[in-house]
């Protein structure tokens, strides 16, 4: 059975309360054990929905749970997805401040700057038609939910988890890239943490993002020219200290993107 409105809009003001007080929440999975996939979209939505009455602005959309790994810790069988507003992107060489998060943790990844709006249903082929450029990203993900004990459903509501994202200046354009082959090396403060290759990223990241533009179709929601659409990580996440250097390296011509915590 379909969670009731007025629920719906409870669990999305404590998750809206949770990010300004920086206070976190406990599982929404606790309250509720039956709560959908479906169920958690509309909370997302109708948080989204707040957020944008108070002058925030959706700029893009993030892609998470794109690794096998990851999808078989949440026992799922396709990502999950999240709004970017404008609140949220961190301009390259601003710090991100830890005192505006609550949990955060660092990923590397590839953003997709539309250049034209993506029909649906999407193909790859579709999406790198449309991309102006691909740019080297960091996403900053971040819970509300007290200790990071999700579950698909809790993370899907608290926006699959979105906390702030850097942004390259530059980028390439798609069709000077093999995306299944571009690799990235992941730093923290000069120390080498990790490296990977675009095809960790559903085989291909933009196959990430024709799946976003079909599930959004499910909600009457289109990807816009304008947007930058965040791919999904191509190596694990790793957690914030104040003082951290992360910079994620890629290859083909991508060049990198840094961010400073303070």
């Amino acid at each position: 059975m379909a969670l009731a409105s007025d629920r719906i809009a409870a669990y999305a003001a404590e998750l809206d309360k949770a990010e300004r007080t920086r206070a976190p929440i406990g599982p929404l999975t606790e309250r509720e054990p039956d709560l959908s996939a479906d169920d958690a979209y509309r909370i997302q939505l109708a948080w989204m929905a707040m957020r944008r009455e108070r002058g925030e602005r959706v700029v893009g959309k993030k892609i998470g749970l794109t690794s096998h790994a990851m999808q078989a810790m949440l026992g799922v069988f396709e990502p999950d997805y999240g709004h970017v507003l404008d609140t949220m992107v961190v301009p390259p060489g601003e710090p991100v401040r830890l005192s505006e998060l609550l949990q955060p943790k660092v990923e590397g990844e590839l953003a997709f700057i539309l250049d034209r709006d993506l029909p649906t249903p999407c193909t790859v082929l579709d999406v790198l038609q449309a991309t102006r450029l691909v740019v080297p990203a960091l996403e900053i993900v971040d819970s509300r939910i007290a200790d990071w004990k999700i579950k698909l459903p809790d993370t899907v509501a608290d926006n699959a988890s979105s906390g702030r994202v850097v942004l390259a200046e530059r980028g390439v354009r798609p069709d000077q890239l093999d995306l299944t082959l571009v690799g990235m090396v992941f730093e923290r403060n000069g120390e080498m943490l990790s490296s990977g290759a675009g095809a960790a990223v559903l085989g291909n990241p933009a196959a990430a993002v024709a799946w976003l533009a079909n599930k959004l179709a499910q909600f009457d929601i289109q990807l816009k020219a304008g947007e930058a659409i965040l791919s999904g990580a191509v190596t694990a996440a790793v957690e914030a200290r104040p003082g951290d250097l992360f910079t994620a390296r890629f290859g083909c011509g991508l060049g990198s993107v840094s961010a400073r915590f303070e």
